[in-house]
């Protein structure tokens, strides 16, 4: 909401509050979707979960993409947003564990390094996937682009600004990266920005 209102576009969300795991419906839905452009932020909810492995990732991002490029978007400017930074994800991979507290919740991952070698996933894992897809699809689609998440949100703003539940940035942290994502998405000479 931040960008589209810095940047003057009308917005159409997504968002499935935990549940973005690539699945089919949701490509659909945007391919069946009106649309000027379209930026798609991939793979926190899929580490958070622990519901996919490298081996099921790769090819689910493709097909995602594919749907989404198979009907009127074949064209559309397309921007695929890597993970923001969050200090309980980037070494290590989920399921993530929500404890109560009297003032509020907190995540923590249950995960251990050693994990990525049998194919589970971090944050630093999936950017530097999703990096790589995007490098080989732009070969044949040149209006698919990336955006590496810690551009909008990385180490040092996480220590700036902590996530009070370790996982969702709070108010002062979402009006940071959505202004960030206008500065570099949406405004002249931005991958998104039909001016």
């Amino acid at each position: 909401m931040v960008a589209a209102r810095t940047a003057g576009v009308r917005l159409t969300n997504l968002g499935l509050a935990g549940q973005a795991m690539l699945d089919p419906f949701t490509a659909r839905t945007i391919r069946a979707a009106e649309a000027d452009v379209i930026s798609l932020k991939l793979g926190i909810n899929i580490t958070n979960g622990d519901t996919m492995r490298l081996r099921t990732f790769i090819p689910a991002v493709h097909g995602f993409l594919d749907t989404i490029r198979e009907g009127r978007h074949a064209q559309t400017p397309l921007l695929l947003i890597s993970p923001l930074h969050c200090a309980i994800q980037e070494t290590r991979p989920g399921p993530l564990q929500m404890e109560l507290l009297e003032s509020g919740r907190r995540f923590t991952s249950m995960g251990s390094s050693e994990d990525v070698a049998s194919g589970k996933l971090t944050l630093q894992v999936i950017r530097r996937t999703l990096r790589e897809i995007v490098e080989v699809r732009r070969e044949d689609d040149p209006g698919l682009h990336f955006l590496d998440g810690l551009e909008l949100f990385g180490e040092a703003d996480e220590a700036e600004l902590p996530m009070s539940d370790q996982l969702h940035p709070d108010t002062e942290a979402q009006l940071r990266i959505g202004r960030r994502f206008a500065n570099v998405a949406l405004a002249p000479g931005g991958p998104l920005n039909l001016g």
